[in-house]
């Protein structure tokens, strides 16, 4: 999660003047759409806590696919994630 909060000013790229002789470097980053989870069994809540704060910091889509052993361990990182968001709004 320390990370996630950091990637938003990663986000915005760099930009290097003066490379050479009226030669300037620009570099964008773009989000890149849509990200997808697997969840183990054996680890349901901990893998998708590594990879949707930063799916969604960054601007992207993402979808996770629960293990069907455990599935109500996905269904409480949404409520959790739709109440955190009501919040901010």
């Amino acid at each position: 999660m320390e990370t996630s909060t950091n990637v938003s000013s990663l986000m915005l790229g760099e930009t290097i003047e003066n490379i050479s002789r009226g030669v300037d470097m620009y570099t964008y980053k773009h989000p890149l759409g849509v990200c997808a989870g697997i969840c183990p069994f054996n680890f349901p809540v901990m893998i998708p806590l590594w990879m949707y704060p930063l799916a969604i910091v960054c601007g992207n889509t993402y979808i996770m696919k629960p293990s069907e052993r455990v599935a109500n361990s996905a269904m409480i990182l949404t409520e959790l994630l739709q109440s955190k968001i009501k919040i901010i709004k």
